[in-house]
């Protein structure tokens, strides 16, 4: 329990809102001394790690600006080089066309030397053919023409030379007949 006594020392001289002199002085050292040392160490250390910290957000976004700056370069030189590509492409295309183009005129053009060879080729053999059948079948004719011949008059055409006339005779005949049934 509390006193009597206790309480009215207390009421003497403590007043409990005003500290006493010693306590005021023992806070304002050690107030001046952590000022001191947070001045003299702490202070800069933040200072530093600060500045450090600004010039790296700094030099970071100098980079990043570089890297970018070097990026779209790079992306240019790319697209550059795209576009030659393209357009080395497309030269090769056309000129894979034109020759091709080249070849197959080259190609027609062996076709239809070829052709008329061909077809001179063929003219010339039917012609042969058409002289060598007409040989022959003026032969045959010949010889059947001088045998109906020699039944008809009854007498025998051994002479070639006659016989000759007579079937060149019978032949043009023939052939005037066939000339005018044309004509009609």
């Amino acid at each position: 329990m509390i006193t009597a006594e206790v309480i009215l020392a207390a009421s003497e001289g403590a007043n409990p809102l005003i500290p006493n002199w010693w306590e005021i002085l023992v806070t304002a050292v050690a107030f001046a001394v952590l000022l001191f040392v947070v001045k003299k160490f702490v202070a800069p250390t933040f200072e530093k790690s600060y500045t450090d910290r600004v010039e790296a957000i700094e030099g970071g976004i100098e980079k990043a600006e570089e890297a970018q700056a070097e990026a779209n370069a790079l992306l240019e030189q790319y697209k550059a080089q795209l576009m030659d590509a393209r357009t080395e492409a497309n030269g090769i295309r056309e000129a894979a066309r034109s020759e091709g183009a080249n070849i197959l005129a080259d190609l027609k053009a062996k076709a239809a030397e070829e052709s008329a060879r061909i077809t001179a080729q063929a003219q010339v053999q039917i012609e042969a053919e058409r002289v060598a059948a007409v040989n022959s079948l003026r032969n045959e004719v010949g010889t059947l023409a001088t045998s109906l011949a020699s039944k008809i008059v009854g007498e025998a055409l051994d002479n070639d030379a006659r016989s000759n006339r007579v079937v060149d005779r019978f032949l043009a005949d023939l052939e005037n007949q066939a000339n005018a049934g044309v004509t009609k």
